[in-house]
């Protein structure tokens, strides 16, 4: 099996490496991570200006790069410059959870769903940001529970939310609103957009948000298209 190991937390984070040598166990591994962070990126490209990308040593034993650019644009260069053909694309462990309406701005998602494009499977890896070891304590759990299950032939792509408790694992589907977000004054008619948690704890185990913040691991099957089946099949013949 070919991976593709991308974030969006940067070439330089802590978790990249340590998910790229633990993904050795599955295969032949590449990096390509982006140069600077680019959370909240989603799944934007850059076409407008010339991209720097360049060939790093982040491990003896792992082919590795940097892009000047976002996670998506990371995936776009190793699919279309690298001579492989890649099997997965695992992208994180994300600083922060991605769950909730949050999933449509992450840039670790983005990486899988510029993936899902590209008929690639993909799962999104985030956990608390206070820190990676709860998540790699748990990674062979998480992993054992998709491949024994075959999840990878119900969907392409997931997203894998792993708190502090990490209890036990819930399939579960994208939750609503996380983040209660405003924008900030700071004079000179410049504002910074900032946003807290909102505090209510649901107990519908079935969402992502109330899964996660009852401290259960959380794999969500998401999708890249945009198309409402439900109304296409109602207006279609219009």
């Amino acid at each position: 099996m070919n991976i593709l190991i991308t974030n969006d937390d940067g070439y330089r984070s802590e978790a990249l490496i340590r998910l790229a040598r633990w993904a050795k166990k599955l295969g032949s591994v590449t990096v390509v991570s982006p140069k600077t962070e680019q959370s909240g990126r989603s799944q934007a490209i850059e076409f407008h200006k010339p991209i720097e990308i360049k060939k790093i040593d982040l491990d003896p034993e792992i082919e590795a790069y940097y892009v000047d650019s976002t996670p998506a644009d990371c995936v776009r260069f190793a699919t279309a410059s690298l001579k492989t053909k890649f099997d997965l694309i695992l992208s994180g462990i994300n600083h922060g959870y991605n769950i909730g309406d949050d999933l449509v701005y992450s840039g670790t998602a983005g990486a899988v769903f510029e993936g899902a494009r590209l008929n690639i499977s993909g799962i999104a890896l985030s956990t608390d940001t206070s820190t990676y070891d709860v998540a790699f304590e748990n990674i062979d759990r998480v992993f054992d529970f998709i491949f024994k299950n075959g999840l990878l032939k119900h969907s392409c792509i997931y997203n894998v939310n792993i708190p502090l408790a990490a209890k036990e694992i819930k399939v579960t589907r994208q939750g609503g609103m996380y983040f209660d977000d405003n924008f900030t004054p700071l004079g000179n008619d410049m504002y910074m957009q900032e946003g807290d948690p909102i505090p209510l704890i649901g107990c519908d185990l079935s969402v992502d948000i109330d899964a996660v913040r009852n401290g259960y691991i959380s794999i969500t099957p998401i999708s890249a298209a945009r198309t409402n089946l439900e109304a296409y099949e109602k207006i279609k013949d219009l």
